[in-house]
């Protein structure tokens, strides 16, 4: 990494205001670009959080930052001069950096999931990270494991990431205590010292998670579960009852090597800096030749070498 650079996306100000902070944000790294190394980026990257058309480069919903719809591939190549850009959603542009580069690296099968504000998921395969039909693909924190439980704002009830999220796990250790500002990094540091309150909070938290881990090496089979996040941070005071909670689960199931996330906060960086990487890649990769066309056998005509194709508009067969 060349450079890091933060600034805040003011969402208390609007969506208007946090897409003008990021093309700003954008055009100040270009300009570094130009200061530091005599040449802007060839090719740029953004990853963001919510529902991401990647295909379209369109920043479809997000709820904390109030997007619908948002073109910013579009406005942020033109604000950059017209480079390419590529778009990705954040916790899969961060598992694309853990899987090449990170934890996973190696892997061809990983499910990157870290548990922080929200629980999301990144499938990776063969060195990419699927994004699914409509870009829903990894969302394990809505996968239901408590049926009937505590309302989510997706509109289910009993979601994962209602009991095993960072921002859970604080508010159950808050409601515990009777302290409003006690948050899940207090809860485990509690658990590390013993306190019986605290273990009652993260075990309900790690079971959850299991719960909802096991349906996801059940429907994904991958060789490599990395865990990253907040709740990551906490170490064997969370690895080690989840190692045991997943290994009580399991029957038919393999299940995989259990990780720690490598890169930290900079996974969405690097990743988003991969996506980049990855389309100006693609842009000066000269084309595949075309197939060599079908050679007759001796005695056959060329027509007669090529099979007939059928025509879907009736049953009959014709030949191109």
């Amino acid at each position: 990494m060349l450079h890091r650079a933060r600034r805040p996306t003011g969402r208390e100000r609007g969506p208007e205001a946090v897409t003008a902070a990021v093309l700003d944000f954008a055009a100040e790294l270009r300009a570094h670009g130009l200061s530091a190394f005599g040449e802007p980026a060839l090719a740029a990257g953004v990853a963001v959080p919510g529902i991401v058309d990647d295909a379209r480069g369109v920043a479809a919903y997000s709820a904390n930052l109030g997007w619908r719809d948002v073109p910013l591939r579009a406005l942020l190549s033109e604000r950059l001069g017209g480079v390419p850009v590529a778009l990705g959603h954040d916790v899969r542009t961060g598992g694309l950096a853990e899987g090449r580069i990170g934890a996973g690296r190696g892997a061809d099968r990983f499910l990157f999931v870290p548990l922080g504000t929200g629980i999301a998921g990144a499938i990776g395969i063969d060195g990419r990270v699927e994004a699914g039909a409509h870009g829903f693909a990894g969302e394990i924190g809505h996968v239901v494991v408590r049926p009937g439980g505590v309302d989510c704002p997706c509109g289910q009830r009993g979601c994962l990431e209602r009991y095993a999220s960072a921002s859970a796990v604080g508010h159950a250790w808050a409601a515990a205590l009777g302290d409003p500002e006690a948050d899940a990094a207090d809860c485990a540091r509690a658990v590390a010292a013993g306190d019986t309150r605290a273990r009652e909070v993260w075990q309900a938290a790690v079971d959850a998670l299991a719960d909802g881990l096991v349906t996801a090496l059940t429907l994904l089979d991958p060789r490599t579960l990395i865990i990253g996040g907040g709740l990551a941070e906490a170490g064997p005071t969370l690895f080690d009852p989840l190692h045991e909670a997943l290994r009580a689960r399991v029957t038919f199931q393999k299940l995989p090597e259990v990780v720690p996330a490598g890169l930290g906060d900079n996974a969405g960086c690097l990743g988003a800096g991969l996506l980049a990487w990855d389309l100006h890649a693609a842009a000066v990769r000269p084309p595949a030749d075309p197939p060599s066309p079908a050679l007759p056998a001796p005695g056959m005509s060329a027509a007669s070498a090529v099979p007939p194709v059928r025509d879907t508009t009736d049953s009959s067969e014709v030949t191109t």
